[in-house]
């Protein structure tokens, strides 16, 4: 911790930091909303270790982080990024996540390849609902976190403010360990000295004696949180009846709580202040790859496989937690070992992964892998290995996607894919151009390798191409590197939902297919009743013909051409369904009638029903459900009953969240991933599925075949 001596920081710009055991490898996640200062926080760190020169940049001068092109023009972080540094001879892994919850794929890769979390919180903002939502995530798995309260030096930073709040927020176990003195200094709780950073440099003296009361009304509640967690069990009793607890026992105690995941120190950091204390945390409390438990591994077939650990020696398990491309390079993958050792030219097995439905290929192939580096901003640094518990890139993986697995290719082993939210905006596109067209096929299914939050659909049915997304800001990152990585122009198109069309009653028809040519002409009438079916009843042909008027081999001929028209629709384009189609009288000619001319008369008998008998229109609607928190319950009914939707009941789930389950008209939700994390500020999730089709309300039905005439 950083009570102790901690010696120097060790670190050279442009030199890869490498480990060769797992127990000298510290894998963190960094998380917390945008704009808490994460980029900040990590360029800060990389400084502090040396490994750059210049604070947030690399050798060519662009930031660490935030250098895919996107994140440049928009000034955010819109993708995972690792950044290594090594202090005191351990090797660390920032892993920054993007704050955005359009980018949660990122985030949740960020949470599987790291061991402990840090919760970056803003002394100027607090702590909004995704990260409440991500800190309970986290204390599910287990996975120790540590808070770090940035912008201390700000103008309207409140640091006992924040921290009442994320003690509020997160519950027992979340206490300090420094104070901050404006912005430039640190007090420490247990050491009870002053740490100034006033000059540039770190220097520890006495506090001041204005100083000491505040460091007693921390203090004792600091002891006391750490002796509760303490394995001995004598400990309390001697403190209470007023024994000093020796400082190296408090400590000792803390990290092994921390590590636990069950103690929550807070720190506090500004540019060039608290990065030595940082540092400290992480490389004496959290723990180790061989502390933290692994992913569930098992063969390909689907057997369990035991006893796996951060072993050097044992069987290759690694994970590719995110992929990108590069225009130069190719594709890149960022990867965890889990157990064994990665080494260049390898011959590895790819197995994964279960996102079919998302347009993610399964995969079962081996391959050769190439150079294995440590990524850096833009940099990629070269490694000799990658030993079990550390992260590295590697180049030109041409088969493997994010969240695929990487083993040896004589024993093939899968992880067991992390939870990944569903993607709930649909955006239709179309290509600008016939060049663009030609091009957007190759340059979709690199997006589709990268982000498995991302799904891809060709609706045959609406004829349109369709990107499932995250949200509006997915949507938009997605198509500015179509246009500016791939050079592909699309544009967005209304969305069309699809819709059915049905009959209102019952009716006969005639279709009369007479036509004489030169040659043979064409001849085939047949008489139709037709009556609507409840919903799913779909076509029910029924032959009714007596007496071989109509002969055998044209009925099913009458069929198909019912079929045929019902797909092409006779009102406003769309499918027919739920109709009792009865052929019970025609007539035939003994040279002109054939089965295309019976097709015909089938078709021509349909169409004339839709004039006879009022079409309905069907719309999907889909059963939804919703979590939000209870605050936020009241609007979002109000806002389904304002989209036509009836609400089913609600129920508690947790401590002061509530599911609200609904049924919804699609067309009224095509936006809701928008406007539910706006009505939700940002905590509201759902969860949507058809259910049925059910008529369209005439006025809108109205518009709909207005538009399609």
């Amino acid at each position: 911790m950083a009570e102790r001596s901690t010696g120097a920081t060790t670190g050279a710009a442009g030199r890869a930091p490498a480990a060769d055991r797992p127990d000298m490898v510290r894998n963190v996640v960094l998380v917390g909303h945008s704009g808490a200062g994460k980029t900040t926080l990590v360029e800060n760190l990389l400084t502090a270790t040396g490994t750059v020169q210049r604070t947030g940049r690399v050798e060519d001068g662009t930031t660490v982080s935030d250098f895919d092109e996107v994140e440049v023009r928009q000034q955010r972080s819109v993708n995972l990024a690792v950044a290594p540094v090594m202090h005191n001879g351990i090797k660390i892994n920032f892993l920054d996540t993007p704050g955005y919850a359009d980018y949660v794929g990122d985030l949740r890769a960020g949470l599987r390849a790291a061991d402990a979390a840090l919760f970056v919180i803003s002394a100027a903002e607090g702590v909004d609902g995704l990260t409440r939502m991500l800190w309970e995530e986290c204390g599910l798995v287990g996975m120790p976190r540590a808070v770090v309260i940035t912008k201390i030096d700000h103008p309207r930073a409140d640091f006992d403010e924040v921290l009442t709040r994320c003690q509020d927020a997160f519950g027992g176990g979340v206490a300090p360990l420094y104070l901050p003195v404006d912005g430039v200094g640190l007090l420490g709780l247990l050491s009870q000295r002053f740490l100034d950073y006033g000059d540039g440099s770190r220097t520890e003296r006495d506090p001041d004696p204005g100083q000491l009361g505040l460091i007693e009304q921390y203090r004792g509640d600091l002891i006391e949180g750490i002796i509760q967690e303490s394995e001995d069990e004598s400990l309390m009793d001697r403190y209470l009846s007023g024994e000093e607890i020796d400082t190296k026992v408090l400590i000792d105690d803390l990290e092994k709580a921390v590590a636990r995941g069950s103690f929550h120190p807070v720190l506090a950091a500004a540019p060039g202040v608290g990065m030595e204390e940082i540092l400290e945390i992480v490389t004496q409390g959290f723990p180790s790859p061989l502390e933290h438990p692994m992913p569930e591994i098992m063969t390909v077939d689907g057997k369990p496989v035991a006893n796996l650990t951060a072993d050097p020696s044992g069987p290759l398990v690694a994970e590719v937690v995110k992929t990108t491309s590069d225009p130069y390079v190719g594709r890149i993958s960022l990867v965890r070992v889990f157990s064994g050792t990665l080494l260049p030219d390898m011959v590895v097995h790819v197995s994964g992964h279960g996102l079919a439905d998302r347009g993610h290929e399964d995969h079962d192939v081996d391959e050769r892998v190439g150079s294995l580096s440590s990524p850096l901003g833009k940099a990629q640094r070269p490694l000799a290995k990658c030993v079990a518990g550390d992260i590295c890139a590697i180049a030109k993986l041409t088969r493997a996607e994010t969240g695929d697995t990487l083993s040896d290719k004589d024993t093939p082993m899968l992880v067991r894919a992390w939870e990944m939210p569903d993607p709930l905006l649909p955006v239709a596109i179309r290509a600008r151009s016939k060049a663009d067209e030609d091009k957007l096929s190759q340059a979709l299914a690199r997006l589709v390798a990268e982000d498995p939050t991302l799904r891809l659909e060709n609706n045959a049915e609406t004829r349109q191409l369709v990107l499932w997304c995250m949200g509006e800001a997915h949507a938009d990152v997605l198509l500015d590197r179509l246009s500016k990585r791939h050079g592909v122009e699309v544009e967005k198109v209304v969305l069309r939902v699809p819709l059915r069309e049905t009959f209102s009653g019952k009716c006969q028809v005639t279709g009369r297919n007479v036509k004489q040519t030169g040659g043979h002409g064409q001849y085939a009438i047949c008489h139709l009743e037709i009556e609507p079916l409840p919903s799913g009843g779909g076509l029910e042909f029924v032959d009714k013909i007596v007496g071989g008027v109509v002969p055998r081999q044209f009925i099913p001929s009458v069929e198909k051409g019912v079929r045929a028209q019902m797909e092409r629709g006779v009102a406003a384009g769309y499918p027919v369904v739920d109709i009792r189609v009865t052929l019970y009288d025609g007539k035939a000619h003994s040279v002109d009638s054939s089965d295309m001319a019976f097709q015909i008369a089938g078709q021509l008998a349909l169409k004339e029903a839709a004039a006879k008998v009022p079409t309905l229109l069907l719309e999907p609607v889909d059963d939804v459900s919703i979590l939000v928190s209870d605050e936020y319950v009241g609007a979002i009914m109000s806002d389904l009953s304002s989209r036509r939707g009836r609400v089913l009941g609600t129920e508690p789930v947790g401590t002061g969240r509530t599911l609200v389950k609904a049924e919804v008209p699609e067309l009224e939700i095509t936006r809701y991933a928008i406007d539910l994390r706006s009505m939700s500020h940002g905590t509201g999730m759902f969860h949507r599925s058809f259910l049925r089709y059910e008529p369209l309300p005439s006025h809108l039905a109205e518009k709909v075949v207005s538009a399609s005439t």
